[in-house]
C-alpha cells in the first residue's frame, strides 16, 4: 500500500512540476491548487516533496526542479520578500536544508543559516519567545507565539550545530519550553496561541486564531506540537519534550472519529458538512513515525503508537488520497486551512500533501525528513 502511495505522489508531482513550471501551489478553491510566485507560508512544503521525489527515484528531473526552487528562495531571502513571520523554518528547512543535507552544496548550507539569522529576529528577549506573527511591539501580536512555530525550531537547532553557536540552541530551547509550559494543558489538549505581555513576558491568556474558539483544540494545532516536541527532544534529549509529544498523541489517538482522520477541531460541532482536516492527520501521523524513533523496544508505549500510525495512515491512503483521481493536483481530499475564516475549508492542502509522503516514504523507506540530519 505504503509503495503504490508514493509511486502516485511521485507522478503527480512531477506533472504538477511540469503544468506550472517556475511556479508554487497556493491554496484556493474546488480541489485544485492557484499557481504562483513563492511570497507565502507554505511553498517549502511543495520544494520538499520535490526533494523527496528525488531521493526516492534518483531522477534528475526532480534535482533540477528543486535545485531551481531554491535559487528561488534565494531571491527571496535576499529580497525580504514576506518574511516578516515565524514560519522560516518551514520556508527553509524543506528547500535549501534539504539541499544541503542531500548534496552537501556549500551554498545551501549557508542561504540555510542565513534564514536561521532571519528567523533569530522574531526573539523577543523582554518576553524570552519568538514572535509569531507582525512586527515587534504590534498591539495586537507582538505578545503571541503559537504552536505552529515548534516546527520551525529545528532550523535553529541546526544552526547551533553547524556553527557551535549557542544563541541558536538557547533561543529555540527557551522557546520549546514556554511552549510546554503554556500551550500545553492539563488534559493533554493544546492551545493554538497564548499572549505574554510584551515588557516583561508575564502571561497573560491562552487563544486560537484557526480553531472553533479560545479554549477548543485545533487539531492541526495538536499535530504540529506532536511533532514538534518530538523533533526538540530529539536535539536536546529534555525528557519532558518526549513526555509531551507522547501525551498530545495519545490525545489525538483517543479524541479520532471512527474513520481515524481528525475534524478540523476536536471540540467544533460534528454535523453534516462539518471540515475535516486531513493534513492534521498527516502531520500527527509524521510526528508520530519521528517520536516512536525514540522510544525503548521495552516502552511499552512503542507498540501503541506505531499500531496508531498505520492505523491514521491507512485511512488516509484509502479513503482520502486521490490514488484513482489521476488527473488531481493534490495528494489528499478534505484538508483545511482556516475553517472560520471560510478560506479553504475543504481542499488540498500542500503542508498536507507535504507531511503525507514524508510519513509514507517513512513507513516504506525508514526514511527521516529534513528536519535533522
Amino acid at each position: 500500500m505504503w509503495k503504490q502511495a508514493i509511486e502516485d505522489a511521485i507522478q503527480k508531482t512531477r506533472k504538477n512540476i511540469e503544468s506550472h513550471p517556475d511556479l508554487f501551489p497556493h491554496i484556493t478553491e474546488n480541489n485544485r491548487y492557484d499557481w504562483g510566485d513563492n511570497n507565502d507560508w507554505i511553498e517549502g512544503f511543495y520544494t520538499g516533496m520535490i526533494w523527496l521525489s528525488y531521493q526516492y527515484t534518483g531522477d534528475e528531473f526532480f534535482k533540477k526542479a528543486a535545485e531551481a526552487q531554491v535559487r528561488n528562495f534565494s531571491e527571496r531571502l535576499a529580497n525580504d520578500v514576506a518574511l516578516n513571520h515565524h514560519d522560516i523554518g518551514f520556508l527553509y528547512s524543506l528547500s535549501s536544508k534539504a539541499q544541503w543535507i542531500i548534496e552537501k552544496d556549500e551554498e545551501a548550507r549557508q542561504l540555510t543559516l542565513r534564514a536561521a539569522d532571519h528567523l533569530m529576529r522574531r526573539w523577543r528577549p523582554n518576553g524570552q519567545y519568538i514572535q509569531a506573527w507582525g512586527p515587534e511591539g504590534d498591539p495586537e501580536n507582538g505578545g503571541r507565539i503559537i504552536i505552529d512555530c515548534l516546527m520551525n525550531l529545528p532550523l535553529l537547532y541546526w544552526a547551533h550545530e553547524q556553527t557551535g553557536d549557542r544563541k541558536y540552541l538557547d533561543t529555540a530551547r527557551i522557546h520549546a519550553e514556554k511552549s510546554r509550559r503554556y500551550l500545553v494543558r492539563g488534559d493533554d489538549s493544546s492551545y493554538h496561541t497564548f499572549y505574554f505581555n510584551q515588557e516583561d513576558g508575564t502571561p497573560i491568556r491562552g487563544g486560537t486564531h484557526q480553531g472553533f474558539h479560545d479554549g477548543s483544540t485545533w487539531t492541526r494545532g495538536q499535530a504540529w506540537g506532536i511533532y514538534g516536541f518530538a523533533l526538540s527532544y530529539r536535539y536536546t534529549k529534555n525528557p519532558l519534550f518526549l513526555e509531551t509529544s507522547k501525551r498530545l498523541a495519545v490525545y489525538f489517538d483517543k479524541h479520532l472519529p471512527e474513520d481515524q482522520v481528525a475534524y478540523w477541531d476536536f471540540d467544533a460541532p460534528i454535523e453534516p458538512g462539518t471540515s475535516r482536516d486531513s493534513s492534521a492527520s498527516a502531520i500527527a501521523a509524521a510526528g508520530l513515525l519521528e517520536l516512536i524513533e525514540h522510544l525503548d523496544e521495552n516502552d511499552p508505549d512503542k507498540a501503541y503508537f506505531e499500531e496508531a500510525a498505520r492505523r491514521w495512515m491507512k485511512s488516509l491512503v484509502e479513503n482520502y488520497s486521490t490514488m484513482n483521481l489521476p488527473e488531481a493536483e493534490g495528494l489528499l481530499l478534505h484538508g483545511s486551512y482556516h475553517v472560520r475564516g471560510n478560506r479553504g475549508p475543504d481542499d488540498f492542502m500542500i503542508w498536507g500533501d507535504y507531511y503525507y509522503l514524508e510519513a509514507l516514504m517513512r513507513l516504506e523507506k525508514g526514511f527521516k525528513g529534513y528536519w535533522y540530519e
